[in-house]
């Protein structure tokens, strides 16, 4: 997912790209890039590509309540919801 241009950061920024609307049903092998939470959101897993899980890495405490406004940009192929509402961003067709 290279980024070509100043022209794609910015559509990215003011989602102009495809998105998902979650909630409690498990999205898995998905690429998204961006997730927005426009209420508090509690995730109960997740998996990110270019997040390390090797020693002393705190990924683990992404899995917690996200409050309402938090955006996460990370390289999103797997989230769980336990409640709340995710808008995930996406470039490619899924």
């Amino acid at each position: 997912m290279a980024i070509d241009n100043v022209q794609a950061v910015l559509s990215k920024q003011i989602g102009t790209n495809k998105c998902d609307v979650i909630s409690t049903t498990a999205m898995t092998d998905k690429d998204y890039y961006c997730i927005y939470f426009p209420v508090e959101s509690v995730i109960a897993s997740i998996v990110a590509t270019n997040a390390t899980t090797a020693t002393g890495s705190a990924i683990a405490n992404l899995h917690t309540t996200m409050a309402a406004g938090t955006t996460l940009f990370l390289n999103i192929t797997d989230i769980t919801l336990t409640s709340g509402v995710g808008i995930c961003y996406y470039t490619q067709a899924q």
